[in-house]
């Protein structure tokens, strides 16, 4: 499956997904990875806010709808095979549902190389 945005052909592929970074747009910092189909990708565009498609709940979601820590898209980029996007964003408060600023918060060998922003506890009440 593929959607055009403007000139661009995505591909969705096979599952109708592609993969979506999320990066921050002014430190560079690589916030998430999710993963968006084609309604997805057009709400982000529509809104200026980054949606995504939630593989575990079957569902299309916000950003920050729940937590208020949402992104504000300034930019979205396509690969060179047309197969992942890059949303280039504003983050509010953390971009990870466990608290941190960055899902990518620890070294594969379980180093704490992130900070933590907000308690979830508090957010996903």
């Amino acid at each position: 499956m593929s959607s055009t945005a403007e000139g661009v052909e995505v591909d969705f592929g096979d599952d109708g997904l592609v993969p979506a970074v999320a990066q921050d747009a002014d430190t560079g910092e690589v916030l998430m990875l999710a993963y968006a189909d084609e309604a997805a990708l057009a709400r982000t565009r529509e809104t200026g806010r980054a949606h995504y498609y939630s593989r575990s709940r079957d569902e299309l979601w916000e950003k920050g709808a729940t937590s208020g820590h949402t992104q504000e898209v300034e930019e979205v980029r396509v690969d060179c095979d047309a197969d992942a996007l890059l949303y280039l964003v504003d983050q509010a408060g953390g971009a990870c549902h466990t608290g941190f600023r960055s899902c990518f918060h620890r070294t594969v060998d379980g180093e704490e190389v992130g900070e933590r922003v907000f308690d979830p506890d508090d957010v996903y009440e």
